[in-house]
């Protein structure tokens, strides 16, 4: 196993940095999943650690050694693609053993690490069948333990189960889970979906044009985001945000005014403010109610999800969207007028350019 250490990285394809000096340690035995838009730079991060792309500038460390200059080969890391890309032609047992052979591994030494990977990964009893005779989920473990006979001392996964079908991603995230707890190594993993992010991770990584917006463990940043962006790409359904002004702030909290007339506190250090500053208010679905204390926002259904155990209203309160979670069993009507109740301790607030004040703790 080994920690992985980036210092300034940067990337270049031509005139565009794709990489914009990343700094970032992620500790051994750590699974550390990248996460952010479409562009945002997360796989061309993880292949530049595993040295398919050469970093233009920083430096690459591995188990306290620099690898920059050495070849994907030789730096220690195993790496599971998207795409399977398993040999048609051979068994299971044929396909994580390619790799070994080629490295000319005693042949006793590939058994054992063959069928010890295949243990590992439950899928002893299709060792002798082609890939065509396997599910999308099975092959994908097939992928994994490939990775695992190199016996690596870092798993770089690149969008792993964008592949599969839903119910079968929901399956494979808890074996990922499972498969980290038993191995102890490091692992780095990309993802476009931020509900794997949030269920598989030791920390997450949310990157954003080629930089780090914010680094932390799920909760953190689902609780505590640093910025808009990371407050709107963590959680599902994102959070609500409504453009409101400064009435009164303080380091003991702030009220605030929203376009549609709404008053309502926020529990957060808002000392930097100041009356009728520009600033967005953040409030998650989930902490949206329709009784118990709070401020009220007046708001209007315009179209209902009913999904059995829930609900999600999604509403306007003047020009602003919302979206509301409701127990399974209330539906309220399209055109129905709610009153949406809100608690500061629940609440989040961003100045102008983004930045989130901090909350206070209760």
């Amino acid at each position: 196993m080994a920690d992985v250490r980036l210092t300034g990285v940067t990337k270049r394809f031509g005139a565009t940095e794709v990489l914009k000096g990343i700094d970032l340690e992620i500790a051994d035995g750590e699974l550390v999943v990248f996460v952010g838009p479409s562009g945002c730079g997360k796989s061309t991060l993880l292949r530049t650690i595993a040295g398919l792309e050469e970093a233009d500038g920083g430096e690459i460390a591995i188990g306290g050694r620099a690898v920059n200059d050495l070849s994907p080969s030789a730096r220690g890391i195993a790496m599971v693609f998207q795409s399977y890309a398993l040999y048609p032609h051979m068994n299971v047992y044929e396909n994580m053993a390619f790799g070994l052979k080629l490295a000319k591994v005693d042949k006793a030494e590939v058994d054992r690490r063959v069928r010890g990977a295949a243990e590992t990964l439950n899928i002893t009893d299709y060792l002798d069948r082609k890939p065509r005779a396997l599910s999308g989920g099975q092959r994908q473990r097939v992928a994994i333990g490939r990775a695992i006979v190199r016996e690596p001392e870092v798993f770089l996964f690149d969008e792993p189960l964008s592949n599969l079908d839903a119910a079968l991603r929901v399956r494979m995230r808890y074996e990922f889970a499972s498969l980290h707890e038993r191995l102890k190594t490091t692992m780095v993993y990309v993802t476009h979906d931020q509900v794997e992010a949030m269920t598989l991770a030791d920390r997450i990584v949310v990157l954003n044009a080629g930089a780090i917006e914010q680094v932390g463990q799920p909760m953190e940043l689902y609780e505590r985001p640093r910025n808009l962006f990371v407050a709107e790409f963590i959680g599902s359904p994102k959070m609500n945000l409504l453009p409101a002004r400064i009435v009164t702030a303080s380091a003991r909290g702030a009220t605030v005014r929203t376009e549609a007339g709404d008053t309502l506190k926020v529990d957060v250090d808002a000392s930097r403010a100041s009356p009728e500053d520009a600033v967005t208010l953040g409030v998650r679905p989930e902490h949206l109610t329709l009784s118990g204390p709070g401020d009220t926002v007046a708001a209007m259904v315009t179209f209902v999800e009913t999904l059995g155990h829930a609900t999600y209203a999604y509403l306007t309160a003047g020009d602003a969207a919302l979206t509301v979670l409701l127990p399974g069993d209330m539906r309220p009507a399209v055109g129905e007028a709610l009153t949406l109740r809100v608690s500061a301790g629940q609440t989040h607030l961003f100045d102008e350019g983004g930045e989130a004040f901090a909350r206070l703790r209760a």
